[in-house]
């Protein structure tokens, strides 16, 4: 049977009801329980004198009390942001819920504790240091602005226990007292809160940044990274920003040193399980190969390990130096170097009775296979009792191949992502100059392929005329803040000794290794410095074996630009130079495709398509606009008499006229051979006509010279308004034609509006 509209709003005005007491059901209980408190309502109970409705009313509100209570602890769980589990089914609740219900549950718990003390003495109880407590973790539990809201209803808890003993009205300096010590005890014990949170966060990060730290100077040994200085890696959940390139080969560089390090635990436990060994571990040169570092160890019980040694001290001096396998029978304490007490293992009574150490060598790339290896990766150190066979002997050195071979692939593995990750880059560069078609958009996009090579404080783009043989800075970029644009902005320059000039005669990258080592070299010309900057290349454009520029990169990082960086700035700069050069062709093809050759000015077909553009803007917004057609009186004698060169001459000055008494907003065309077409926007018919006016005066004012002798020129001009004389660019321009027609048989040399001559052809 289905519900009727009458029963269907009951059930949604009963289910807003209950919405509405279960949402203040918080609110009520904390007043209930108020009352109660300043009543003193549990005082009397505790001596057997409140009545049964009292009891009754006392017993459901300390229920309601109970009941706040334990929602908080059932919705502990769901007051996180996400579910920390599978079994989490119910949703997280938001911060408004999660804000509302710990103020609830709070506000109850100050209650409850008020009506335990009121029941036990009150203020004069010997419990009553129970409110410090309630403070101390309200301050842990809440935020700042409910816990505000939590001391003030303990204040007036407080004020109304006092009240219930009666000492509210006889002692009223008692109040002020226990108000500013809750106060005080609250900022207290939340300064002290807050600071040991502070304090455990500070150890915390200078813990993680120490690890941080010590597995890049792994990576940097591992030849996993450069030597020079690195950005720490930021948090992408936490800044919600993308990482730079540099901070993403960071992370890979730990996260290959993990794999590395995991690798080395177990092929020396393995070892040393295998061959009972008492000490087993590896040592890898730091410091430029001064010292010896353990980077990995498997030792007896009790037995503590040096973690740096001098790389020339005993048995392992003898290694480095002749950079071969040493067995050495009967070691002397002296020999064995990172044990720490005496050479001697500590808490164990065996002598050591047999060493070797395994040299761990690398061959070095372009180095004859049959020449000992220079490089020196690390020494395996093994030692025990018994003396060490043959096969054993092979045996670590196998494990010590094995070792650098872990490292290798890593390495190999960081540079094949490393190319992937570069021609991902120069691809996409490619990509996008390819797509650029003017030469706004190629500067752009240019700035834009080389912030995913590298980052720099400072770039700019600087074209060179080969005829003049001069240098002009055409862009900066946008982020750039090593120089100010004022300087550089229009800065031309002559061939001099600055460091684009001397890339664009010798073809190469300046300086070879991307570091300005003098300040004051100049890079443009003799007054431009760039300050502040310690990494600088200066990259030659070169488009089919010809210069035309030069792409400038500064930063303030030292060693900004590595030998990869530097290639891969190579790359795109050949790129940038083929794109500037489409771009100056499209440029030139465009304005020949749109601009008459003789006279400059726009060609018929532009006209036409701008004419309709232009119409249809006029329309929509409501505005007037006028077309002029114009033509120059008796050209066609001016040929016959002066010649088609003067002709030429004649139609050249006249469009310089016309175009310099248009506006930006305007157009001016030359619409057939001796005739000129503008289109004045947002102008009505009295404007076109004065317009028309002066045109036909300054060009009047006008004398051309021939073989012939001086002569002058006239326009006759027509004139058409939308909307008044059409609507469309048909109309307009058979009507204009027509004003132009009346004006030239009407004796020539003045403007005729197509109204005017409607209203003489009426008459």
């Amino acid at each position: 049977m289905m519900a009727t509209p009458r029963l269907r709003r009951l059930r949604r005005l009963g289910r807003a009801l209950r919405k509405g007491v279960l949402r203040g059901l918080g609110a009520i209980t904390v007043i209930l329980g108020l009352v109660l408190l300043g009543r003193g309502t549990l005082a009397q109970l505790a001596a057997f004198r409140t009545g049964p409705g009292e009891g009754l009313l006392l017993g459901v509100t300390s229920a309601l009390l109970l009941y706040k209570i334990l929602e908080h602890l059932r919705l502990l769980p769901r007051a996180r942001t996400s579910p920390s589990s599978q079994e989490d089914r119910l949703p997280p609740l938001s911060k408004a819920q999660r804000d509302r219900l710990q103020l609830e549950s709070g506000a109850a718990l100050c209650v409850a504790t008020f009506f335990v003390l009121q029941a036990l003495g009150g203020a004069r109880s010997p419990l009553h240091p129970l409110v410090y407590a309630l403070v101390a973790f309200l301050s842990i539990q809440h935020r700042t602005r409910n816990l505000a809201v939590l001391l003030g209803l303990v204040l007036l808890c407080e004020a109304l226990l006092l009240r219930g003993d009666g000492l509210l009205t006889a002692e009223p300096v008692r109040l002020l007292v226990h108000g500013l010590f809750i106060a005080l005890f609250a900022v207290l014990h939340l300064l002290f809160f807050k600071g040991e949170m502070l304090r455990q966060r500070g150890d915390y990060d200078r813990r993680i940044g120490a690890e941080i730290q010590r597995m890049r100077e792994e990576a940097v040994d591992f030849r996993l990274l450069s030597a020079g200085p690195a950005r720490p890696a930021r948090p992408l959940a936490e800044t919600g920003v993308a990482r730079s390139r540099a901070e993403e080969e960071v992370i890979l560089a730990q996260s290959a040193v993990v794999v590395i390090r995991q690798s080395m635990r177990l092929l020396i436990a393995l070892l040393r399980r295998s061959l009972g060994l008492h000490t087993c571990v590896l040592l890898w040169p730091a410091r430029g190969g001064e010292v010896l570092r353990v980077q990995e160890g498997c030792t007896a019980e009790g037995v503590i390990l040096e973690e740096e040694m001098a790389a020339d001290k005993g048995a392992l001096g003898t290694i480095i130096k002749s950079r071969t396998l040493l067995n050495l029978p009967s070691p002397k304490p002296g020999h064995l170097p990172y044990y720490r007490v005496d050479g001697r293992p500590r808490g164990d009574a065996e002598e050591i009775g047999a060493f070797v150490g395994v040299p761990m060598l690398e061959q070095d790339s372009g180095q004859p296979l049959d020449r000992v290896p220079g490089q020196l990766c690390g020494v395996l150190c093994c030692d025990r009792r018994e003396p060490f066979t043959a096969e054993e002997v092979a045996l670590i050195q196998g494990v010590a191949d094995q070792l650098l071979r872990s490292v290798q692939s890593e390495r190999v593995f960081a540079a094949v992502e490393r190319r992937k990750y570069e021609h991902e880059r120069l691809y996409s560069a490619s990509e996008k100059l390819n797509r650029a078609l003017t030469l706004e958009q190629v500067h752009a996009t240019a700035f834009s392929a080389v912030q995913e090579i590298c980052e720099f404080d400072f770039a700019a783009i600087v074209s060179y005329d080969r005829q003049a043989r001069r240098h002009a800075v055409v862009a900066l970029a946008p982020n750039g803040d090593g120089q100010p644009a004022g300087e550089l902005r229009d800065l031309s320059f002559p061939d001099n000794a600055g460091l684009c000039a001397m890339a664009v005669k010798n073809r190469t990258a300046l300086p070879q290794d991307g570091v300005l080592r003098e300040k004051e070299t100049p890079i443009f010309d003799e007054k431009v410095r760039l300050r502040g900057m310690e990494s600088l290349l200066v990259l030659p454009l070169i488009c089919a074996g010809e210069p035309v520029g030069t792409l400038v990169c500064a930063g303030r990082r030292p060693r900004g630009f590595s030998r990869d960086k530097r290639e891969m700035l190579g790359v795109i700069a050949n790129q940038v130079a083929v794109s500037l050069e489409n771009a100056r062709m499209y440029q030139a093809m465009e304005a020949m495709a749109t601009t008459d050759g003789l006279t400059g000015l726009t060609n018929r077909r532009a006209f036409q398509e701008r004419f309709t553009q232009m119409l249809q803007r006029a329309e929509r917004q409501g505005k007037s606009l006028t077309l002029l057609m114009t033509d120059v009186d008796h050209f066609k004698k001016v040929n016959d008499t002066y010649g088609h060169p003067v002709g030429d001459v004649v139609l050249k000055r006249v469009a310089q006229v016309v175009q310099s008494c248009v506006r930006k907003i305007d157009i001016a065309a030359r619409y057939g051979g001796e005739e000129f077409a503008v289109v004045l926007e947002a102008n009505d018919r009295e404007g076109g006509r004065q317009l028309a006016e002066r045109v036909r005066q300054e060009v009047q004012r006008l004398w051309f010279h021939s073989d012939k002798g001086p002569f002058q020129c006239t326009l006759s001009l027509g004139v058409a308004t939308f909307p008044l004389d059409g609507r469309d660019v048909k109309t307009l321009t058979a009507h204009a034609d027509q004003a132009l027609y009346h004006a030239k048989h009407g004796g020539r040399n003045q403007t005729v509006a197509y109204d005017d001559m409607r209203e003489r052809l009426t008459a």
